[in-house]
């Protein structure tokens, strides 16, 4: 089974992986699209408290801002697409507005990321550090683009710039991200285990992302102890992160634990990410819900094909391959995805689809990064030689 690896090149990023149905925008701020659970989510009732504002300030560019970051931390936090949509319809007039900011410019940059437009993105984001050259979240931005996009030279060069104007564990967070996947993983995590002992007053976000980190690469090193232990830690944070929950669920899951990974993602239907996870471990459990979830997810990603949405064909190959065991279909989702994102899990998965196809040639281009990368993972290795490739 596949572990999820996220693509954030630095913390701040919490992870460049979008995940679910593609961003919904409503036509208008004053657009009702759903009634959301504001009485149980802190984050969500201040979000609302600056839209009301916003109703009696329509031109305030600053609050704005404020609101589509909210909405885009959310989005990030929960797995969450149509937070995107709010906060695009947020930013819309700002355009002309707030050329001249550099904060629009970041947003902008971040949501296009999310919606895969990475071209764009990249776009904002240097405008961003044109108007800012000092400011560190469009560079660690771009830095985990370029992760996505397997341009490893551009993403230590970004991770350079980090280290002129970042804080020391997200610089070398950055630097060791990109060895750990470039074939020097042990002394990756040596330099990011080294940082974090260094930085015991990191802000929780930032510790988050370097015990996820560490923990992904103690799972490739097989020093599961060790890993378990960084998962924790990342956990004792006190932060909702989808991307940690299942990068561990999927931990569990390999580990052949899938009812610590049900108590882990207790109530998280909501993200496709995670009802994936909830589906596997619930079959590998023999939990009654199980064919519950998976029916509420081959709904979501029929509407998705129906809406030509291609955000997730990494997770839908997943689901195509591993829960209704048709590879052909596993096969085309992951060779489309392929094209657009290059990140050692978009490579796994092709790999994977293409040996269950029976085609182990349409696994060539993820072959031939894991042969140029030197990027280093048991299961991987095996992956590669029953698909008779070498290095």
């Amino acid at each position: 089974m596949r572990r999820l690896r996220c693509a954030a090149a630095a913390a701040a990023l919490l992870c460049a992986f979008a995940a679910g149905a593609a961003p919904f925008t409503p036509a208008a701020d004053d657009e009702v699209v759903e009634r959301l659970p504001l009485a149980s989510d802190p984050a969500l009732r201040a979000v609302e408290s600056l839209r009301r504002q916003l109703a009696s300030r329509p031109q305030d560019a600053a609050l704005r801002l404020d609101i589509a970051e909210r909405y885009f931390a959310l989005a990030m936090a929960q797995g969450d697409p149509r937070y995107v949509g709010y906060a695009l319809s947020t930013i819309a007039p700002l355009a002309t507005a707030a050329a001249n900011q550099s904060r629009y410019w970041l947003v902008r940059g971040q949501l296009q990321q999310y919606g895969h437009d990475f071209a764009g993105a990249l776009a904002s984001l240097d405008q961003a550090s044109r108007l800012a050259p000092e400011a560190v979240e469009p560079v660690a931005w771009r830095a985990a683009i370029h992760m996505v996009q397997a341009n490893y030279a551009l993403a230590a060069a970004e991770c350079d710039r980090l280290a002129r104007i970042a804080t020391p564990l997200m610089a070398q967070g950055c630097t060791a991200y990109v060895r750990g996947t470039t074939g020097q993983l042990i002394p990756a995590y040596d330099m990011l285990s080294e940082a974090v002992a260094a930085s015991v007053d990191a802000p929780p976000g930032l510790m988050l992302w370097a015990q996820t980190r560490l923990g992904e690469m103690a799972a490739r090193l097989q020093r599961f102890g060790d890993a378990e232990r960084h998962y924790r830690l990342a956990l004792d944070q006190g932060l909702t992160d989808q991307f940690l929950l299942a990068s561990y669920a999927d931990f569990l899951l390999e580990r052949e634990r899938p009812a610590e990974a049900l108590r882990l993602l207790a109530g998280w239907e909501r993200s496709d990410v995670l009802l994936l996870r909830l589906a596997l471990a619930g079959r590998a459990a023999g939990d009654a819900r199980a064919a519950d979830w998976a029916s509420q997810l081959r709904a979501r990603m029929q509407d998705a094909a129906r809406r030509g949405d291609r955000l997730h064909e990494q997770e839908a190959a997943r689901w195509a391959l591993e829960l209704e065991h048709d590879p052909a279909r596993a096969l085309a989702y992951a060779q489309d995805n392929y094209t657009r994102q290059k990140e050692p899990r978009d490579a796994e998965v092709l790999m994977e689809a293409a040996l269950a196809a029976k085609k182990p040639g349409a696994a060539a281009p993820a072959i031939a990064w894991w042969r140029e990368s030197g990027y280093e993972d048991p299961a991987m290795q095996v992956l590669a030689g029953k698909l008779g490739a070498v290095r």
